[in-house]
């Protein structure tokens, strides 16, 4: 058994560190504080290929395997979890939807500009009264001559209020009992984007409700399979499972460095803190939670790329690693003490992004029963 990633891996690691540190690191802190979402940053993250880097060369993509993008995730994360999801919600929900399911024109239309990152999309699942409960979705589309009319709201949508966002796709009820996804551009009519958040973290991301009142868009927007909408989104959900289990990995060990450094130059009492135990122990906690989360991130996504099942994976990966993660910067937090509560030093603003991994793309509870009914549990 070989757990040690490529030359080929290793090799682009380093150059998303180097980018990380140069590009990002640097203004992270001030990008937090400000609320800005950073175009020029993410426009050089087009150029670097990162948008496109599962997709195939028809698309402009460099059709790298899963792993690579989960280790562009990772090392963005370490620096900052705004600049990280991102990336991981730009690929995975905002093209891959169109990739995995769209019509060869809708392909053509949509995917060049979000591959090459000239664009963004957003993926309209969550409602107010759908959340956890994907199958409660309110939001309803009509068919009416050659255009569907869509009416109703979503919630919490990553990347749909930018200057560059092209698209939404919503998932909405066209009929009794099915649930159907549909491209929305946008600008479209009775398409209004609603304030960005107030968040406690992740301020640097785009977050944005949305309303549809009559708003019309043709009829070839849909997007695979009338009545499969759902199905279809919650696929899409399985590989989001294990990038954002990347984002905790990369978040995970930066708390870990941090603390590390901080406990071997802050003295009391005439010494490091690191020589006392109860800073050592936790230092050690978080090296055997980083190790854990990062094997289990990088086996489900091994097994994605290998065509194997890998929801169960998935699942694993994703409530340990992000579990693991805001465990990491509580820790953190109290190695650093009064200067960990300070917004200026990363731990804090880790804290603060951290909390969120537990609740996007699969609550810790949802895992959990998915995890349960995996293994055969009658739940």
């Amino acid at each position: 058994m070989d757990f040690e990633p490529s030359p080929e891996h290793e090799a682009f690691r380093r150059v998303i560190r180097e980018f990380a540190l140069a590009e990002v690191a640097p203004y992270a802190e001030e990008w937090d504080r400000t609320h800005t979402f950073p175009l020029e940053t993410v426009a050089k993250m087009g150029d670097l290929g990162l948008f496109g880097l599962p997709f195939p060369e028809e698309y402009g993509g460099s059709g790298a395997d899963f792993t690579t993008l989960c280790i562009a995730i990772e090392e963005l994360a370490r620096v900052d979890q705004s600049i990280a999801i991102t990336l991981e919600a730009g690929v995975g929900l905002g093209a891959n939807p169109i990739y995995q399911f769209g019509t060869d024109e809708q392909r053509q239309r949509w995917l060049p500009d979000l591959v090459s990152g000239r664009a963004l999309a957003g993926f309209g699942l969550t409602e107010a009264g759908a959340g956890s409960d994907a199958a409660a979705t309110g939001t309803k589309a009509t068919l009416d001559g050659d255009s569907w009319v869509i009416n109703g709201s979503k919630a919490f949508i990553t990347n749909s209020g930018t200057p560059i966002t092209s698209l939404v796709t919503v998932t909405a009820r066209t009929g009794p009992d099915e649930i159907s996804a549909i491209i929305v551009p946008a600008g479209a009519d009775g398409f209004t984007v609603e304030p960005a958040y107030r968040k406690m973290g992740w301020h640097a991301s785009d977050t944005h409700g949305l309303v549809f009142q009559d708003c019309r868009v043709p009829a070839e927007n849909l997007l695979g399979e009338r009545g499969k909408g759902l199905r279809q989104f919650l696929t899409i959900l399985d590989d989001g499972r294990i990038a954002m289990a990347a984002i905790a990995v990369g978040v995970a060990q930066a708390c870990l460095d941090d603390s590390a450094t901080y406990a071997s130059e802050r003295s009391a009492f005439g010494r490091p803190i690191g020589s006392n135990q109860a800073i050592a122990f936790k230092c050690a906690d978080m090296q055997v939670a980083v190790e854990a989360a990062r094997l289990l991130t990088y086996r489900a996504a091994w097994l994605k790329d290998q065509n194997r099942p890998f929801k169960q994976a998935a699942a694993l990966a994703k409530l340990y690693s992000t579990e693991a993660a805001v465990g990491a910067t509580r820790e953190a937090v109290q190695i650093f003490g009064g200067a960990g509560f300070v917004d200026e030093t990363p731990v804090s603003r880790h804290y603060r992004d951290a909390k969120v991994l537990e609740i996007g793309e699969g609550t810790s509870e949802i895992l959990r029963l998915v995890i349960s009914r995996g293994i055969g549990l009658p739940i």
